[in-house]
C-alpha cells in the first residue's frame, strides 16, 4: 500500500467496522492486531444483536436502536461484496414472563415501544403456546419481539476483514501505524483509560433450530444459528485468573439453560469457549477522541453489544476521522 490515510488497531467488530466504514468512503487504510482477525471477544460463538428494553429512552438506546435497524442492509453489503455469509437473521426473540408484574411491566414496555421503535420493529405480549421450540413460562405468557437479531460472531468478523482488504485496505498482523490512528483494542486497550475487562464462558450446542426465534431467560442468551447449531451464554466473571479458561460456571450456564428450555437437554457440546470483552464504567461504547493519546482517536468497550452497535460506530468514527464531523453521543465520549 502505497499510502495509508487511516490506521485501526484491532481486527474485532469495532476495529473492523471502522475499517469498513472508512474504506467504503475511499480511505486507504491498514489494520493492525498481532493476534490476527477476532482473536479476543470478537471471536466468540454467542452473537445475539439484542436491544435494550423501550423505556427510559437515552442516547445509548437510541444509538443501539439506530444500528440494530442499520444491520440487515450494512451485513448485506458485506455478504455481496465478499459472497460470505455472516450468519444474520433478524429472529426475534422470546422472553419467558415469570409473574404478574412481568406481565404488567411487558404490556408497559409494549405501549412505549409503538413510539420508540418508530413502527419498525414490535414489542409485544403473546401466548406460550406449547411448540418445541418456545421457553417455560409460569405466567403461560411470552415477550416476542423482532427488533432482536442474531449473527455468527467468527464469520461475521472475518468478512469484515475480507471487505476492507476489497475494498483495497490491508489487515495485518504487524506493521507502523500511520495516518489517522484509531484504537480498538479491546479490554486490553481499554484498561489504559481505566476499563476493565469482564470475561464470558458460552457453549456452542449440536441441536439444529434454524429460523427461530432466540430466547432470553434467566439472564442467559439462547442462539439457533442457521448451521445447525444453538449457542448459550454467557457469565460475566469481573475477577478471572485465566481469560481462555472455561469451568464449572460454564456448567451452571448448561444447567439453567436446559432447565429454562428442555429441548435442549440431550443435544450434545460441540465447543466450550471463554474470552474477556471490554467495559467501560458507564456501560456505554467509548468512541472518538482518545482520552490519552493526542491526535489519535478510540472506539472500544462495546460490552455485550458490540455486534448490535457496530454499524452505526463504523459511520460515527469514520464521520470524524475523515470529515471531522461529531456525531458521536455525548455519553459515549467520556473518559472511562
Amino acid at each position: 500500500m502505497a499510502m495509508v490515510d487511516v490506521t485501526v488497531m484491532g481486527a474485532g467488530i469495532f476495529g473492523l467496522s471502522v475499517a469498513y466504514a472508512c474504506a467504503r468512503r475511499g480511505a486507504k487504510v491498514q489494520v493492525i492486531d498481532p493476534g490476527g482477525v477476532a482473536s479476543g471477544a470478537s471471536g466468540g460463538i454467542v452473537g445475539a444483536l439484542a436491544p435494550h428494553v423501550p423505556e427510559n429512552w437515552n442516547a445509548k438506546k437510541a444509538f443501539q436502536f439506530e444500528s440494530l435497524i442499520m444491520a440487515e442492509g450494512f451485513w448485506a453489503d458485506v455478504e455481496k461484496l465478499t459472497d460470505a455469509d455472516v450468519g444474520y437473521a433478524r429472529s426475534g426473540r422470546l422472553q419467558p414472563l415469570p409473574d404478574d408484574r412481568a406481565v404488567e411491566l411487558a404490556h408497559s414496555r409494549a405501549e412505549t415501544a409503538r413510539e420508540l421503535w418508530q413502527g419498525k420493529a414490535v414489542w409485544q405480549v403473546v401466548p406460550a403456546g406449547d411448540a418445541a421450540w418456545m421457553p417455560r413460562s409460569p405466567t403461560g405468557l411470552v415477550v416476542y419481539d423482532t427488533l432482536s437479531a442474531l449473527i455468527h460472531p467468527r464469520r461475521a468478523t472475518q468478512a469484515l476483514a475480507a471487505a476492507v482488504i476489497k475494498l483495497g485496505g490491508e489487515v495485518v498482523t504487524d506493521d507502523r501505524p500511520v495516518g489517522q490512528v484509531v484504537w480498538a483494542t479491546g479490554w486490553n486497550g481499554l484498561t489504559e483509560v481505566g476499563g476493565t475487562g469482564v470475561k464470558g464462558q458460552a457453549a456452542l450446542l449440536h441441536h439444529d433450530a434454524a429460523g427461530q426465534p432466540q430466547l432470553f431467560a434467566d439472564a442467559l442468551h439462547i442462539i439457533p444459528h442457521g448451521d445447525g447449531t444453538v449457542a448459550v451464554g454467557s457469565t460475566s466473571e469481573r475477577d478471572f485468573d485465566d481469560p481462555a479458561s472455561t469451568d464449572g460456571q460454564l456448567d451452571d450456564i448448561l444447567a439453567r439453560a436446559v432447565a429454562a428450555f428442555p429441548v435442549l437437554r440431550d443435544a450434545r457440546v460441540i465447543e466450550r469457549w471463554a474470552g474477556v470483552r471490554p467495559r467501560s464504567r458507564s456501560r456505554a461504547p467509548l468512541l472518538g477522541h482518545h482520552p490519552a493519546r493526542a491526535g489519535e482517536f478510540i472506539a472500544n468497550g462495546g460490552f455485550k453489544i458490540g455486534f448490535g452497535m457496530a454499524p452505526k460506530v463504523g459511520e460515527v468514527m469514520a464521520d470524524l476521522v475523515l470529515d471531522g464531523r461529531d456525531a458521536i453521543p455525548d455519553d459515549f465520549k467520556r473518559p472511562v
